[in-house]
């Protein structure tokens, strides 16, 4: 089962390039962050007919995360638990059934948190305790589970182009770092770093001539269950897409597991 993540930055605007890549990559299940749009204004009809079910938990103008699955989505849930006041939308789950078992899949859009220190980042490392408590209640439950998407994450120094330019940032910051390493620590798995040790980015701003200069971080990551781990056979990231018209900002990564 190929599962995906891609932060579209917009699905209206970048429409056009999801669909391309839908269609090339033919992912099973894909995630999308950013949407940037309320569930009624959601391109379902679009997506549906490549052969996606779709859920969605939109916003308007800002956040929104999806999922699209060509098997049927069962036991939807939006919302990450843990702070019932929290109005913005950035969690998706729902367990997707293959041919040899089934995987609960998780989407995030974790908070940028800039700028660094004020309330936005004390609102990220907020939203990344109540993922610990997520990420500790599948464990508990002993089955193949993903929780992938844009963890606004940069985990270590070989995983942005220049440490030093991004030390202040939030993406960057000590505690920020601590915080997701103590979610790997209790038992889950970074997909990529399970199975490649080399220099790799998911991001390039849109400014100063990111792209053509590789100036890059790796922020989209896709963790794993000991019991979907077991059962990771690749893992990638389509590169590409980012030198593609109109494109987002980030790139889509993929996992397959033999579900």
């Amino acid at each position: 089962m190929k599962i995906a993540t891609f932060n579209i930055n917009g699905v209206k605007a970048r429409l056009p390039a999801l669909l391309d890549w839908l269609q090339a990559a033919r992912p099973d299940v894909a995630v999308l962050q950013e949407i940037k749009s309320e569930d009624a204004g959601f391109p379902a009809e679009a997506i549906g007919d490549l052969g996606y079910n779709v859920a969605v938990h939109g916003q308007k103008g800002f956040n929104g995360v999806a999922i699209l699955s060509r098997r049927p989505l069962e036991d939807l849930s939006l919302g990450l638990p843990g702070d019932d006041d929290d109005a913005q939308a950035r969690w998706i789950e729902a367990t997707v059934s293959g041919d040899r078992g089934a995987v609960r899949v998780c989407g995030l859009y974790l908070p940028n948190g800039n700028p660094a220190p004020g309330p936005k980042y004390v609102y990220k490392l907020a939203w990344m305790e109540r993922l610990e408590a997520r990420a500790r209640a599948l464990l508990a439950e002993e089955q193949p589970a993903v929780m992938l998407g844009d963890y606004n994450v940069i985990p270590e120094p070989r995983d942005v182009h220049d440490p030093a330019a991004w030390a202040d940032d939030a993406l960057f910051l000590p505690q920020t770092r601590a915080a997701f390493r103590r979610i790997l620590n209790l038992g889950w798995y970074d997909a990529y770093r399970a199975l490649h040790d080399d220099v790799a980015y998911t991001f390039w701003d849109y400014q100063a001539g990111a792209w053509p200069k590789n100036y890059g971080i790796r922020i989209d990551h896709a963790l794993l269950t000991p019991q979907a781990a077991d059962r990771l056979r690749a893992c990638a990231i389509d590169r590409g897409v980012r030198g593609g018209e109109k494109p987002s900002d980030h790139v889509p990564l993929w996992i397959d597991l033999d579900i």
